[in-house]
């Protein structure tokens, strides 16, 4: 029987492991849990024997994809996919696959819900200010991004981005100005949001 590890330190909610293991159990597959580890040796140690890998943010290394030596798919509950080494699952024949856009608007609302944070001073009991008629810019305007300018709008703001993958007219139809140069958008942006992939060009 075919074993499937779901593998994350930041617990998915109950709802939704039980919905996963339903749909693997009733796939024919033996469903294996590891939650709230407390090294990657756990993560290790609990790769061994398994056919498949869901996580999260948890760091599939050399290390962890060596000792899955069943190990044939490694999926990333997530946009992005910096934290499993490629290179690794490539030379071990594993296949890698993420899913973006599945949790870009819990992303968004919780951009949002920072400058809001922010705008009210931690909700320190002094005065804040609102986040109408303010600007932001939007490092990037993939699937978060275009949330966020909806919520921002819907809140009165002015929406800026910059992109140079996006075409224009896409963010021109939503309303949004679009920024030239990523420099202007820091300079005349009063809350900026960055939503771009961790990579050679963009970290630090």
């Amino acid at each position: 029987m075919k074993k499937v590890l779901v593998a994350t330190v930041k617990p998915f909610a109950s709802e939704a492991i039980a919905g996963i293991q339903r749909i693997f159990e009733d796939a024919g597959y033996e469903f294996h849990l590891l939650e709230k580890y407390e090294s990657q040796d756990d993560l290790i140690n609990a790769v061994k024997g398994v056919d498949a890998m869901i996580i999260r943010s948890d760091i599939a290394n050399k290390q962890v994809i060596e000792a899955g030596e069943d190990l044939r798919i490694i999926v990333r509950a997530g946009a992005g996919y910096d934290n499993i080494d490629l290179a690794s699952a490539t030379d071990n024949g594993i296949v890698v696959m993420n899913t973006p856009g599945q949790n870009s608007n819990a992303v968004a609302e919780l951009a949002i819900g920072m400058m809001i944070l922010i705008a009210r001073n931690n909700y320190d009991g002094k005065a804040g200010t609102e986040l109408k008629g303010k600007t932001l810019g939007l490092h990037a305007y993939g699937n978060v991004g275009k949330l966020v300018a909806g919520i921002g709008a819907g809140f009165g703001m002015k929406i800026f981005a910059f992109d140079p993958f996006i075409d224009k007219s896409v963010m021109e139809n939503d309303g949004v100005v679009v920024v030239e140069k990523v420099e202007d958008l820091y300079a005349n942006c009063r809350y900026v949001s960055l939503h771009i992939p961790a990579n050679e060009n963009t970290i630090n």
